[in-house]
């Protein structure tokens, strides 16, 4: 007998790499299309559980199909840092973090036929004190696009990054103990 099959509610090439150290490819990639502003003063936890969970209501889901969604925020305090719009925007997101602790918020929904279920993961991270050129530097890349807070660890960014407490996962996008246990849960077999 087969399983459900998984589908990936997320257009993020880095969620897919994550998939697959499980093991995993899904059937296919469906990414809502929802409005991602935080409303009022939303603190940052809550924001980013509210988008996994709405991204999940958006996405349809047969009796076979299992779909995973995931939204990842920057937190500096309770100001929320999400994907920069230029890189003026990216170089003051830098500026804000460099040489402090900041959050990095990854919250997952899994989606059946019978339910939805969240879950947030938070990683702790510090980044170096960083000169101008470094940020003029790293802004060059491109790197910084659509990623929250403006970097992203995997890539030239990780130079930045001395120190970090949680899953390093978590801040590409998708904690993989997390997401393996809520999709055995939801009866996808890894590794298989």
């Amino acid at each position: 007998m087969t399983g459900p099959k998984l589908i990936l509610g997320s257009g993020s090439p880095r969620r897919l790499e994550l998939l697959a150290q499980l093991g995993l490819t899904p059937t296919a990639v469906r990414a809502p299309d929802i409005n991602e502003d935080p409303v009022g003063d939303e603190k940052p936890r809550d924001y980013v559980r509210r988008m996994a969970l709405e991204k999940a209501q958006a996405s349809r889901c047969a009796a076979d199909e299992v779909v995973l969604c995931a939204d990842t925020t920057v937190a500096v305090g309770r100001r929320i840092l999400g994907k920069p719009e230029d890189a003026n925007q990216a170089a003051a997101f830098l500026q804000l973090m460099s040489g402090r602790r900041h959050r990095v918020i990854t919250a997952l929904s899994v989606k059946t036929f019978s339910g939805i279920s969240v879950k947030d993961v938070v990683t702790d991270v510090k980044m170096k004190r960083l000169s101008d050129q470094e940020i003029v530097g790293y802004l060059a890349t491109n790197d910084w696009r659509g990623k929250a807070g403006g970097y992203g660890i995997q890539g030239p960014a990780g130079a930045f990054i001395p120190w970090i407490g949680g899953s390093f996962a978590a801040v590409m996008g998708l904690p993989l103990v997390e997401t393996s246990n809520m999709l055995q849960a939801a009866g996808i077999r890894i590794w298989t």
